[in-house]
């Protein structure tokens, strides 16, 4: 009598945690295989899901490694080829660029957009505000477990109200930190970068600018992600 595996809803799933989960003593290929299995994968295809992922993260070298034996960085490497491929329709992703020099952390933010745009919904955990601003269309802030900030980051953006202005030129500008619905401004060198409350506020500052001469720059910019984490969370958040 003929048996086949039952489906279950968590094999169209992935998740990559934080702390690595992969078994030190086993090699790439028997760690990825074993789980790609468990995900409802035959063996061949698994073996050949897996050398395009280790191909495509330049490490190919390493599929007979001990994952003891292997870096840091391509241990999480592998920790999300586990999570990847068996082609899951939600990806669960936490800390997912820890450890990356800045060329690994784009070689993984290559492959979460492919499979994004492959169809694949992606949550994605992290404290790195410029990597939520690059792959992220929706944003959710928690602050000890209570949701604060909620929604699509344009809109969350274009709620928060502030401005930041950036000038460059040669004039002494400094009179602008005195100026109505000015927050914060930091000055290095030539380049000054102004906080408003409100856009409404940069006509004056433009207006009170252009006045003086010739400037390289002046450019209006909706806040930084950064920027509202630290608003709406505070500089002691943990």
């Amino acid at each position: 009598m003929a048996s086949s595996r039952c489906y279950h809803m968590t094999d169209s799933i992935g998740y990559l945690p934080e702390e690595r989960g992969l078994h030190p003593k086993l090699t790439v290929f028997e760690q990825i295989i074993y789980l790609a299995e468990l995900k409802g994968m035959s063996k061949k295809d698994a073996n050949s899901a897996l050398d395009y992922w280790l191909d495509r993260f330049k490490v190919t070298e390493n599929k007979f490694k001990k994952i003891e034996k292997l870096s840091k960085g391509n241990q999480q490497k592998i920790q999300l080829i586990a999570s990847i491929i068996h082609n899951p329709k939600l990806i669960i992703l936490d800390e997912p660029f820890s450890g990356l020099d800045p060329i690994n952390v784009e070689m993984l933010k290559d492959a979460v957009k492919d499979l994004n745009q492959q169809g694949s919904t992606i949550i994605f955990s992290t404290h790195r505000m410029e990597h939520v601003e690059e792959l992220c269309e929706e944003l959710c802030i928690l602050d000890r477990g209570k949701q604060i900030v909620s929604g699509n980051i344009d809109q969350i953006k274009q709620d928060f109200g502030q401005k930041e202005i950036i000038i460059e030129g040669e004039h002494d500008i400094s009179f602008i930190k005195d100026m109505p619905g000015v927050l914060e401004m930091k000055q290095v060198r030539h380049k000054s970068v102004i906080k408003i409350a409100e856009e409404k506020y940069a006509e004056e500052i433009y207006n009170r600018v252009t006045a003086l001469g010739f400037f390289k720059r002046f450019q209006i910019n909706e806040p930084s992600l950064n920027d509202i984490f630290i608003s709406k969370v505070g500089r002691d958040y943990e």
